[in-house]
């Protein structure tokens, strides 16, 4: 019987030696991918425009950059043409596609001027315009420009017709305005910061994206706000604008 007692005791000490090494070494494995994630350098920030060439970007279904687009003071000026040929568009496109993403840029409306940036841009010939596809963050003048008055939604860091900011953050015509734009369609969700402070957020690639589509004037348009990849594009609205800065962080 003492024998058993002795046996049985031995056994136990045994296993219980075996799992609290076994513990042990899950916790020290454990601790290591901790410090290994801890050890992985940050996301750093791609500069997608360093105020001196037009290299990464080109105009819309087009394999260059027109004249209508220069670079002054560090910046990317988009001048009007005084004879636009119907139907032409001079939107800038990212030649790069994105999925998720910190957008930060600083833009500069002209009095009374129009742009916007979008993200999610296809350039498939069956799609006319960038805006037939991606979603577009409003630059405007909010002071003289009609948009302004047809309703928050189309106001200054609105996502245009569907999400209105919660102010207007943004500085007289001729000085320049940070923006930020947020995109994180693994986590469905987006956000504009309008200098220094968020103004607007909204869901993404879910049904409340669906349903918020629904109800704006994109509701029919096939294609739109369908696509998690895509290109940013830099909006002709007819409107002198201008941006720089222009840098990302993938997600």
């Amino acid at each position: 019987m003492k024998n058993l007692i002795l046996s049985l005791f031995v056994a136990a000490t045994i296993f219980a030696c075996k799992d609290k090494t076994e513990k042990s070494q899950e916790e020290m494995t454990a601790e290591r991918v901790e410090e290994a994630e801890a050890e992985k350098p940050p996301q750093e920030w791609t500069v997608l425009f360093d105020g001196t060439s037009f290299d990464g970007w080109k105009e819309f279904q087009s394999d260059k950059v027109s004249d209508n687009w220069k670079i002054e003071d560090g910046a990317m000026v988009y001048h009007p043409p005084k004879n636009r040929p119907e139907g032409e568009i001079y939107d800038l496109v990212t030649e790069k596609q994105f999925t998720n993403f910190i957008l930060s840029l600083e833009w500069k409306i002209s009095e009374g001027g129009n742009s916007g940036v979008m993200w999610g841009v296809q350039e498939d010939e069956k799609f006319e315009k960038p805006y037939h596809t991606g979603p577009e963050i409003q630059v405007l003048d909010n002071e003289k420009h009609p948009d302004a008055k047809a309703g928050t939604t189309h106001q200054a860091g609105a996502l245009y017709d569907m999400v209105a900011p919660s102010k207007d953050n943004t500085k007289p015509v001729g000085e320049w305005n940070t923006m930020v734009i947020t995109v994180n369609n693994d986590k469905k969700t987006g956000s504009v910061e309008l200098n220094g402070e968020e103004v607007v957020n909204f869901p993404v690639a879910n049904e409340m994206w669906n349903v918020m589509v629904s109800k704006s004037k994109f509701a029919d348009w096939d294609g739109f706000g369908k696509f998690i990849q895509g290109k940013i594009a830099l909006q002709d609205h007819g409107n002198r604008v201008s941006f720089r800065d222009i840098k990302i962080k993938e997600l």
